[in-house]
Parts: structure tokens; sequence; C-alpha cells
């Protein structure tokens, strides 16, 4: 599931740790489609099988069932044998909305519940009306030591599918890229002097694959059936520790039901308020 068909970087750009607008446009459009499609394989139940592209099925891990409704943890190893397993949370969400879920399932909103110690979270570039990067950094007080000091700069694109299923990709920019970016940004949360102090030791973590899609229900739509997917490689280093690997099952419904109840506390949101979405369609 790693995104190992992305195009290739242009020498330069390694050379000279800055990147143009248009090299950056089109790789960010490229990967996030790949993404995108991975996310809507993951959340369909023929994903449970074999695929012809050489990766195993979703094996699940753990079930679980509450008040608020039921969740279904899997793993499944990457493509090409990679050592960075992915794991998914299926679950059913009762009294959330999609809507009211899209509005929580976003980059930063997600980094807070995977550790508290979020020194900066902030926009650093809009590449479209539903496009956009993304810088996160963690501190040095982080209870999960593969979060500590690190640094992780991503894209996040939402899409709404013809059938009105909602999806939010999620993953990390090759580090030569996140090198070249410029510095602005959109807006920000930033722990002041904390992160400013770590930005020369920070190390740079990678988002493998990442990303909700978010359907409705038929029946009731005041509910919705939420689809999360994780791989992540936190130190950069290309090699995860089983430990880390084993809370991550845990990590998985405590990031959703976290959400969740952020997302409760909102009022029910028409579509059209939402943040733009562009019509996207399935292949």
């Amino acid at each position: 599931m790693v995104l190992m068909d992305s195009p290739t970087i242009p020498r330069a750009c390694r050379r000279s740790w800055s990147i143009s607008e248009e090299s950056l446009r089109r790789y960010v459009h490229f990967a996030s489609e790949s993404c995108i499609q991975e996310l809507l394989s993951a959340s369909s139940s023929s994903s449970d099988l074999p695929s012809n592209s050489g990766e195993e099925e979703w094996k699940i891990v753990s079930t679980l069932q509450n008040i608020n409704g039921g969740a279904e943890i899997s793993k499944r190893r990457g493509a090409g044998g990679s050592s960075f397993p992915a794991f998914r949370n299926r679950c059913l969400l009762k009294s959330v909305s999609p809507q009211q879920f899209i509005s929580v399932a976003n980059a930063i909103d997600a980094a807070r519940q995977w550790d508290t110690d979020l020194v900066e979270a902030r926009y650093i570039k809009d590449m479209d009306d539903n496009l956009s990067i993304v810088q996160l950094r963690y501190g040095e007080k982080s209870k999960q030591p593969l979060f500590r000091n690190r640094e992780f700069v991503v894209y996040e694109r939402r899409e709404t599918m013809e059938d009105g299923t909602l999806v939010v990709a999620i993953a990390s920019l090759p580090k030569e890229m996140a090198e070249g970016l410029p510095g602005d940004h959109r807006h920000s949360y930033n722990n002041s002097s904390r992160a400013k102090k770590m930005k020369s030791n920070a190390i740079r973590g990678l988002v493998l694959h990442s990303g909700w899609v978010v359907e409705k229900l038929q029946h009731d739509s005041s509910c919705c059936m939420v689809t999360y997917v994780v791989q992540l490689d936190p130190g950069g280093a290309g090699w995860l520790p089983k430990c880390f690997v084993n809370r991550l099952n845990t990590k998985l419904v405590m990031v959703i039901d976290k959400l969740r109840f952020i997302a409760q506390s909102l009022p029910q949101i028409s579509h059209s308020l939402l943040p733009d979405h562009h019509h996207h369609e399935q292949e």
C-alpha cells in the first residue's frame, strides 16, 4: 500500500532543496488520486479478499460493540513485503451524521488524538480548494516514543464522490519536496517557543498512507459508516518496532472514538456549509 508508483522526483529538486509550484502540484494530484482509490478499495467489502496487486487480504484483529456503534479492526502487510503493516478501522457511528464527522476528519484534529503533545500544526499551502499541504510537529513530551520530536509534512485532499461518499486522503510528501516548501501558511496552531526550539532537531516521520471514507446510511441519515486507514513510519527509519505495531490496534479505536465525541458536540451542518469538495467519479 506504500505508493511506490508515484512519479519520480526531478533530480534538480533533490539538489536545490526547492521545488516549483507546478512540480509540487503534479506530484500531489497524482499521489492523492492514488491514495483516494486505495481508501475506497479498503472501504469495500471486497477488499477482504486477496487482490491482484500482490497485497494480502485484510485480517480481522478485533471487533468491538458498544452503545455508540461497532468497530472492526483489521491489519495487512503492505505491498512488496513492506515492513509497515496497514491498519483499518471500519466502524458504525450512531448519532453522528456524515457531515458532522467529516468536519473533524482532517490531518490536524486527527494528529491531536494520536498524541496530545502537538506543539505545531499549520496549513502551509493551499494547492486547490480541496487540497492543502499541512505541517505537524510533536514535542519532547509525547507519550509515544516514536512521535517524540517528530515532524510530518503531509497533503490533505477532500473529495465528495458521486454517490455522496466523503473521502479524505492524507499522506506525507517525499522528504526532498517537504524540505523545499516555502514558509507561507494559511492558518496555524503553534505552541510558541517550544515549536521554535524544535525546528533544528525534529526527526521527519512519514505517513505512508492514511485517510477516511465516510458513507451515509440509506435508512438513517443521523448515522454513518466510517473507514479509517493508517500506515505509518513515525521514525522515518524504514522499520517499525513490533511493540508500536501492537499499540496501533488500540490507538485506531481511540482516535475514532475521540473524533466521534468531538463531532457529536457539533451542530448538524448543511453539506453546502462544509469546506469545498469537488465531486469525484469513482473508478
